[in-house]
This record gives structure tokens, C-alpha cells and sequence, in this order.
């Protein structure tokens, strides 16, 4: 068994052992409740970026010791469902589309996910049904669920099995992300260290003139991103045109960025000259999707000495499943946690997309882990994390760990977390960061903008 800790996240980035007892933590009842230790899953990762941003503000701006962290349960819940949080104007986002849910098979449930035109188009196209809800559950009932799963992902489109954990475990896919670290890390090459500029403490800026090139979409990735601009680095969000985000997704998840969109076939040298200047490339896409481009960690490193790479994916990049699309409640079908939290026979789901959120706190904390070890040693290098993985630490984590918090404060709501702000979107009402160092932002420089309207090009 695994321990849901800070302490172990921290281990897993490669930290030193000793830096996590700058971190206090303002314990909260009543967050993230759940029979799964979410709360200490989301605390360990927002615990373990906190630190990792403390520990390369202090190395870039000389502090004879890292500035000791504090971890609040009501901000890092807050932060958890800040996509239930945002308001544009008053108007709260739709999370799910219609069709984005468990549905009934001839042997159990399936769970399905459409929020996004193409994926909803091929959904129906493997079911040969209507967008008619009764006419999918009709076309869901008739198969089994292995047999939804199979047909439906063969036409591109996305539906999993309902699994307990232990079928999970015997699977061949949950096998292999199990028998894989929670976070990967390694050297690409040995480039020579990286010079980062000294930096001020007013406020604290450890990711300051960084540039971080976001090929991310969905949640975790861009949560990742959206950490690294809060902490000073220039973050450029390049999308395809012809997959545009969701219009609420990417204002939750483009606070502190810039977004441009970009053909990488026909604007190849344009992507080209944005990766020449990029101190750091975070991938959101399926495993080998976008090698073909040359944006395999070892291409981008070959072009790009001294480059960070993050990547991030739902099932990891190794078993049968390596190549599959996934998102957050996907995994949960999978992984057994919706067996877990479900109840009279139907199955649930935890109090926040956390393998999502906390994911993208752990990639955030690997890629600045990873500027921190390559101003001491050098050296191009990557960070892997999956989905999967976070849930298999979930499912198999101790419920408390090393340095648990003795005594617990009211949680009483999340207004607290929240902050309103003017933008070129509207009157924007959000949830603040949970990652908080003494010396440290404590809120975005900049709002979201319109999706794809700025520049394909840095700013400094």
C-alpha cells in the first residue's frame, strides 16, 4: 500500500526528503467527502507543487532556505471543482453534454463521453443511433459491455466498461500502469545546466521568464499550464484550428495565458520558431499523437537542447491502452473507483474531477522540479504522468500519511477562495489558486481571453 502524502508525491518527483516539513496544512472538515481519500490526494499534489515552486523561487533568487508552504483544505477544495465555480457574467458553465454518462448495458454499465462534437458524432455513429438520449439507451441495452466498449472506441469515439478495482487489476492495461512510478522522470540528454536570470521576491516569481509551449486540452493539462503562468512563466496555449476548446473549459483553465491556434502541417515554420524560444513543452495528447510532428520528447530535445517536457495522458503511454483517447470520468469507469463510490447498485463518482486537477498540480510540480534539477546538473529532460496513475495511487493510498495535520478547522463554504475580476470575456467570478508560499502570487496576472485570438509568438 501506498501512502496518499505530500511526502510521497514529493519522493516521486525526486525532492529532498527534508523539504517537506516546510509545509504547515489548515486541516477542514467536511471537503471532498468521499469514501476514497480524496482530500489527502488533492493536499499531497497541491502540497508537492507548492514546494516545488517555493524550492526554485529560492534557488533563482538566492534565499538561504525554501519559503515555507502553506496548504489550506478550503482552497485546495475550492481549486478542485473551479470549473463548478466559474460564472461568465452570472451564467454558470454546463459540465456534461447530455450523452456524457453511465448508461445500462445487457450486463452492466457503460460510460460514455461526448462533450465534444466529433466525439459525440462518433458516438453515434458506432451506436447507429439518434442524439436522442432513449434512442442511445435503447442502442446500449442490446450490447454487452465489453462489446459497447470495443465498438464505440473502434469508430473513435469514447465509452468504458464499468470495472470494480479488482478487474482493473487483473486487466492487462491496469497492470501496466501499476507496474509503472507515479510520476516518470528522466535526462533526454546531457545539455549543458540552465541559466535562469535572478529574480526579486516582490512578489515571488519562481517560473519568471519562462517560456512554457501548451499543447494541452481538457482539465489536468491546462491546470498544469495555468500553474505555471501563476508563477510567472509566459504561457502560450497552441490549438488546431479545427479543434476548438470548449468556450467555459478554456476560461476555468486559461487564467495567466495567452491562446493561439495553429496548423502544425501547414505552419510548420512558425511552430518551429515558437519551439526555438521555448524553455518548456507540456503535451496533453494521446501517447505517439503528435510524434509525427516531431513532438516526441526526444525530437523536441534533439531541436531544442536543455528543453523540459511534460507529458500527460489518460491510460499512460505503454499497455494495449497506450493509444486510446480518456478523460477523468473514463478512468474512474475503469479503475474501479466508480464501483467504489457508488451505491444500490449504481455506480458513483468522487466530489471532483480530481484525477484531473491533481494530476496537473503533479505535472506542474515535475516540470518545475525538472528547471530546478537542470540549473544544478543540466541536461534536457521529461516528465510523464497519467490518469491512470494518480487513480491507481488513489485506490491503493493509505488514507493518511506522514505529516497529517492533528485537528481540524470548520470548513464553511468556498467564498473565501473566490475572486471576481474584469475581462475581454465578461464579469468573471473563479476560484483562486491553492498553491501558496510566503513571498508567493497569489493570483494570475492576467484573465482568460477569447479562445485562438492572440499571436503564435512569445511576448518577451
Amino acid at each position: 500500500m501506498t501512502v496518499l502524502s505530500t511526502e510521497y508525491a514529493w519522493a516521486a518527483l525526486g525532492g529532498d526528503p527534508a523539504a517537506p516539513a516546510r509545509i504547515s496544512t489548515v486541516a477542514r472538515t467536511g471537503v471532498l467527502a468521499s469514501r476514497l481519500p480524496v482530500r489527502e490526494l488533492a493536499r499531497a499534489c497541491v502540497g508537492a507543487c507548492a514546494l516545488a515552486a517555493a524550492e526554485l523561487g529560492a534557488l533563482r533568487a538566492g534565499l538561504p532556505e525554501v519559503p515555507e508552504v502553506r496548504l489550506d483544505d478550503g482552497a485546495v477544495a475550492t481549486a478542485l471543482v473551479s470549473e463548478r465555480h466559474l460564472l461568465v457574467d452570472g451564467r454558470a458553465p454546463v459540465s456534461f453534454a447530455p450523452l456524457s454518462r453511465f448508461w445500462r448495458t445487457a450486463d452492466g454499465w457503460v460510460r460514455t463521453h461526448a462533450n465534444y462534437p466529433h466525439h459525440r458524432a462518433r458516438l453515434l455513429a458506432a451506436l447507429g443511433t439518434s442524439e436522442d438520449p432513449a434512442s442511445v439507451a435503447a442502442a446500449l441495452a442490446e450490447r454487452s459491455s465489453a462489446e459497447a466498449e470495443e465498438t464505440v472506441y473502434a469508430a473513435g469515439g469514447l465509452a468504458v466498461a464499468l470495472r470494480t478495482a479488482e478487474e482493473w487489476a487483473a486487466h492487462e492495461q491496469g497492470a501496466a500502469v501499476v507496474a509503472r512510478p507515479l510520476v516518470e522522470r528522466g535526462l533526454l540528454d546531457s545539455a549543458r545546466a540552465r541559466v535562469l536570470a535572478p529574480i526579486g521576491t516582490d512578489p515571488l516569481l519562481p517560473a519568471a521568464g519562462v517560456r512554457v509551449l501548451d499543447l494541452t486540452r481538457v482539465i489536468a493539462g491546462p491546470v498544469a499550464t495555468r500553474t505555471l503562468a501563476l508563477l510567472g512563466a509566459d504561457v502560450l496555449r497552441v490549438d488546431a484550428p479545427q479543434l476548438p476548446e470548449l468556450p467555459d473549459q478554456h476560461t476555468d483553465t486559461g487564467f495567466g495565458k495567452r491562446s493561439a491556434v495553429l496548423d502544425l502541417t501547414a505552419d510548420r515554420r512558425a511552430f518551429e520558431e515558437l519551439l526555438a524560444g521555448a524553455d518548456v513543452v507540456v503535451t496533453g495528447y494521446r501517447p505517439g499523437a503528435l510524434d509525427p510532428f516531431g513532438l516526441s520528447p526526444e525530437a523536441l530535445a534533439e531541436r531544442r537542447p536543455g528543453v523540459v517536457v511534460g507529458q500527460l495522458s489518460a491510460w499512460g503511454a505503454y499497455g494495449p491502452w497506450a493509444e486510446r483517447r480518456g478523460f477523468d470520468s473514463l478512468v474512474q469507469a475503469a479503475s474501479g473507483i466508480a464501483v467504489i463510490e457508488g451505491s444500490a447498485g449504481k455506480p458513483g463518482a468522487l466530489p471532483a474531477q480530481a484525477l484531473d486537477h491533481g494530476t496537473g498540480y503533479l505535472l506542474a510540480a515535475g516540470v518545475l522540479r525538472a528547471l530546478s534539477d537542470q540549473v544544478r546538473e543540466g541536461g534536457s529532460r521529461f516528465v510523464r504522468l497519467a490518469l491512470a496513475g494518480t487513480a491507481g495511487w488513489l485506490t491503493s493510498g493509505a488514507e493518511r500519511g506522514q505529516g497529517a495535520p492533528v485537528g481540524e478547522c470548520a470548513y464553511n463554504g468556498p467564498e473565501a477562495w473566490l475572486a471576481e475580476r474584469d475581462s475581454a470575456l465578461g464579469r468573471l467570478r473563479y476560484a483562486r489558486s491553492p498553491v501558496s508560499f510566503t513571498g508567493g502570487p497569489v493570483d494570475w496576472a492576467r484573465s482568460p481571453g477569447v479562445w485562438g485570438t492572440d499571436r503564435a509568438r512569445w511576448v518577451y
